[in-house]
């Protein structure tokens, strides 16, 4: 029988104390292994070294000598100067960058105009890092004050290697857009799934902090697919991004009814038809029907700039998704209707991406982790 690798196991083990602390805000020792089932001798282990690393702080509470008996009570929390990080959402016509701390609170944020169409890699480049060094000089920081950059852009990221697939911001395909930003700044990045950033952003701040499990569609120019499960994101080989957009639905494909090129066009403000509102509608509500029978999760989140459709869209999905869905698994999945908006909520779920990173990074050994290639 195999065992499992044990740098990994304590990187997981870390990752899952950290993620608690900052759940929690402030913890004791024992509450930790009650929610991560973990040891004492094992949480001990853990918080000793992340405390010797600066990662967490004690935090003493009652015991004051002349005012009650017995030793003080420890609380572990969170040490915000640990780490910073910026979190970027790129999108045609827009760019949001969100520099945070360690516990992911925001220091300073910066909303830009953007290309409204593709561009080449170099000048992505210069966008991106322009948006970094205006966020970090709004918080009167320097680069080397920064730890890692997360870019979360729509289209087929192939997060492990770096690499951008297709993106309707890139004028190219196949582009390594990590190394060449990492190569300009000189700070490690990662780039990301927009749906995935999303998604993580409601896990950490929104709609699914109170879940481990659950799927977020992103309806906008494409439709982005984020797949949250045991509080993990799911992705494909090589780290790759879901898109819903890409499936097929019906044997006899139409394509004017294609939700995906319908809401492009509606997020592109091209169309504002009601017809092929609900024909979207329709069929982006079998499809999650579909995910909902694959993964049973408990709510499914509904964001984008295309939801400005209203009533018009989103009435025949709650149909079409009624019908489709088992008898057998009816009422299992909730679903809920976020923000119009969401290039803000985004980038600060790219910056939560970056983080989990760092939570799980084995700092007193070999520094944070890298993805594998």
């Amino acid at each position: 029988m195999k065992t499992a690798d044990p740098e990994l196991m304590r990187a997981i083990n870390r990752f899952h104390v950290l993620d608690t602390i900052r759940r929690a805000g402030s913890i004791a020792r024992v509450e930790i292994g009650v929610r991560t089932d973990l040891s004492s001798a094992t949480v001990s282990a853990i918080t000793a070294a992340l405390i010797d690393d600066r990662l967490i702080a004690p935090r003493h509470v009652g015991g004051i000598r002349g005012a009650s008996r017995g030793r003080p009570r420890v609380l572990l929390e969170l040490n915000p100067g640990a780490a910073r990080v910026v979190g970027i959402v790129m999108t045609p016509g827009q760019m949001v960058t969100t520099l945070t701390d360690f516990r992911g609170d925001v220091l300073a944020e910066r909303a830009v105009a953007g290309a409204t169409r593709p561009e080449p890699l170099a000048a992505v480049v210069e966008r991106l890092a322009d948006g970094v060094l205006q966020c970090l000089g709004g918080a009167a920081l320097e680069l080397s004050d920064l730890t890692a950059v997360a870019v979360a852009l729509p289209g087929i990221v192939e997060r492990g290697r770096g690499r951008v697939r297709s993106s309707c911001v890139l004028g190219d395909r196949d582009v390594m857009l990590a190394d060449a930003l990492a190569d300009r700044l000189g700070v490690p990045v990662i780039v990301e799934g927009d749906a995935n950033a999303m998604t993580m952003a409601h896990h950490w701040f929104g709609d699914a902090r109170d879940l481990d499990d659950v799927l977020l569609v992103l309806v906008d120019r494409e439709i982005g697919l984020g797949v949250l499960h045991g509080g993990q994101l799911f992705r494909g080989a090589g780290g790759l991004s879901l898109n819903l957009g890409d499936l097929v639905l019906g044997a006899s494909f139409d394509p004017a009814c294609d939700p995906a090129r319908l809401i492009g066009q509606a997020g592109s403000g091209a169309i504002r038809d009601d017809a092929a509102a609900g024909r979207a509608g329709e069929a982006l509500g079998i499809a999650m029907a579909n995910l909902v029978t694959l993964f049973a999760p408990p709510r499914v989140l509904l964001v984008g700039a295309t939801l400005a459709w209203g009533e018009n869209l989103l009435r025949p999905l709650r149909a079409a998704f009624e019908r489709a869905v088992p008898a057998a698994i009816a009422g299992v999945c909730t679903i809920s209707v976020g923000p119009v908006d969401t290039d803000r909520m985004g980038a600060r779920g790219a910056a939560a991406v970056a983080l989990c990173d760092l939570y799980g990074a084995p700092w007193s050994t070999t520094g944070p982790a890298r993805a594998s290639r």
